[in-house]
């Protein structure tokens, strides 16, 4: 029996993974024209350009929005559908792939990851927790986690560099960054019970890794209506390079300086930080982080 034909959005970042993997996008939307689907293709010069192309596209009516880079342009897609009953896939290209990473798509095989996604649109897609951020008169969606300390500080830096271009960029920012780091004071409340702390970091994981693979929360389930709360207490420079490569690994989680608990809400504030979330700049604290249990519909 022939499947529906579709009305496909697919937004393509040709920049993701600086550029080095633009045939992917042509590829997918080939793929899908190819089974008869009508396809609206979406590539920009910037992200806000694609933003704008993408609710364009949606409020002109879409069954499906593909997503094809990195971490950044699953930020978009989940933005953009959050909340709402229309599905969003993935076709990972990106530098990092955290969330498809946590999806268990292919990373590194477009052809993989094209079959994934043509058998995934097939199916009913699954609900899954999509989290809500408050920060001022503003709100921001995330699925993967939010950095609020240290590694926001390193994310910020990052971000200003030019060279060298991938993941040794984030190592060389980390490093420049711990030497002037100083421990955060901060007022963390956790489902509605404030406490005072201080910290190298905090963060609030939905799925397992971030940073391009380090498992910060190795138990964290992307559909059970939780978060993961991931502390790190106050260690000298010394310390914190001997805790990082165990989050790397997902090793750290019984050590005395971390802390992880499961929780339903946060807020968090504190001095002269910058929140991230998949890798994308909130803004700087109070955030208000809150889970929405199957918030989010997805194909895979």
């Amino acid at each position: 029996m022939p499947h529906p034909v579709l009305r496909i959005a697919v937004a393509i970042n040709a920049f993701a993974s600086f550029g080095r993997r633009r045939d992917v996008g042509p590829k997918v939307v080939a793929a899908l024209r190819e089974l008869g689907h009508d396809v609206t293709e979406l590539t920009e010069v910037d992200i806000d350009l694609l933003r704008r192309e993408v609710q364009a596209t949606i409020a002109g009516g879409v069954d499906l929005l593909v997503v094809v880079g990195g971490d950044g342009m699953v930020s978009l897609g989940v933005n953009e559908l959050a909340g709402t009953s229309l599905p969003l896939a993935i076709v990972p290209c990106g530098t990092g792939n955290d969330f498809a990473r946590g999806l268990g798509l292919p990373l590194e095989d477009t052809e993989a990851a094209i079959r994934h996604l043509l058998a995934a649109i097939t199916r009913p897609p699954r609900a899954i927790d999509a989290v809500l951020v408050r920060h001022g008169d503003l709100t921001t969606w995330y699925v993967g986690v939010l950095s609020a300390g240290f590694d926001a500080n390193v994310n910020e830096r990052a971000n200003r560099m030019r060279r060298p271009r991938g993941k040794s960029r984030y190592t060389l920012a980390m490093l420049r960054e711990l030497a002037t780091f100083r421990p955060i004071p901060y007022r963390v409340t956790v489902d509605g019970v404030p406490r005072n702390l201080s910290a190298m970091l905090i963060s609030v994981a939905n799925n397992t890794s971030m940073g391009g693979g380090m498992l910060i929360a190795p138990d964290a389930v992307i559909d059970d209506g939780l978060l993961d709360l991931f502390i790190v207490k106050p260690l000298s420079r010394l310390g914190l390079l001997r805790v990082f490569p165990k989050v790397f690994s997902g090793t750290h989680t019984h050590l005395p300086q971390v802390e992880l608990t499961r929780c339903r809400s946060v807020r968090i504030e504190g001095p002269g930080v910058i929140a991230y979330a998949d890798g994308e700049r909130v803004g700087p604290l109070p955030v208000q982080v809150d889970v929405k249990p199957g918030a989010l519909l997805i194909c895979a």
